[in-house]
């Protein structure tokens, strides 16, 4: 991997993550959910962000926005779709854009659903992606801003990654977002073994992720809205994606 990460716990549940081009040392911050946690992230690894990756507009993912631009002079990039609304940016992004990180490519990809505007991050030569509030593990964002077709369209995006792709999400929901996974995929013995890590990293106070595409194709089913197994457990056999996923997300959101 040509890039280091440091992954911290920000507020409550939020992941702060600090990307350092290891060539340049050129470093990013991805979203800004707390500055306390942010600076002694930076203070522990050294790595002084020359550069804010907003992903979205939500106030635990920009709070530390204006504060950390006084401090360190850094720029703030996102997404074209929501600059009114994120304090501070710089530069505006969308679809097939790029950003250099160092010697890093850093590739935009749209992922609207949570919001309306929501953009993850891609860096193809370090096979890393920044999905924040798309793709979480084992789950996926509300939808708020969104619809069942725009989340689906963002989901299928991530999944066309390379399955060894290492996934980097906004929270720690993992633990609930895997029992809800059981009750519609309750056959699932790669998903029934992953519950029981996740129960076990949590008991130990430890993050559940990254992840990988890879593991969310195989367990997450808002990524799995084509599964034979899903779709009967649902009594949806001959759905189309978009009512599978539907379905869904609406049984999470009074679970």
């Amino acid at each position: 991997m040509a890039v280091e990460i440091e992954q911290f716990m920000c507020r409550s549940d939020n992941f702060g993550v600090l990307v350092r081009d290891a060539a340049s040392g050129e470093t990013a911050l991805i979203d800004a959910p707390e500055e306390r946690a942010i600076l002694d992230a930076v203070e522990r690894t050294g790595w002084t962000p020359t550069m804010i990756l907003t992903t979205h507009h939500h106030p635990d993912h920009v709070e530390a926005n204006l504060a950390l631009k006084e401090r360190f002079g850094l720029r703030i990039v996102g997404p074209k779709a929501e600059a009114s609304k994120i304090p501070g940016i710089d530069e505006t992004v969308a679809e097939g854009d790029t950003v250099r990180l160092g010697d890093e490519e850093v590739r935009v990809i749209e992922t609207p659903g949570h919001t309306a505007g929501h953009v993850s991050y891609y860096l193809p030569r370090s096979r890393v992606a920044f999905t924040a509030d798309t793709l979480f593990a084992l789950g996926c964002g509300r939808l708020f801003e969104g619809t069942p077709a725009t989340m689906l369209a963002s989901l299928k995006k991530l999944a066309g990654l390379p399955a060894e792709t290492i996934v980097y999400c906004g929270h720690e929901y993992t633990l609930s977002n895997a029992r809800f996974a059981l009750t519609v995929d309750p056959t699932n013995p790669v998903l029934k073994q992953r519950l029981k890590a996740v129960e076990a990293l949590r008991a130990d106070n430890q993050p559940t992720l990254p992840t990988t595409i890879c593991e969310e194709m195989a367990t997450n089913p808002f990524m799995r809205w084509h599964d034979p197994a899903i779709r009967r457990n649902l009594g949806m056999e001959n759905a189309t994606d978009e009512a599978v996923f539907a379905e869904i997300r609406k049984r999470k959101d009074v679970s």
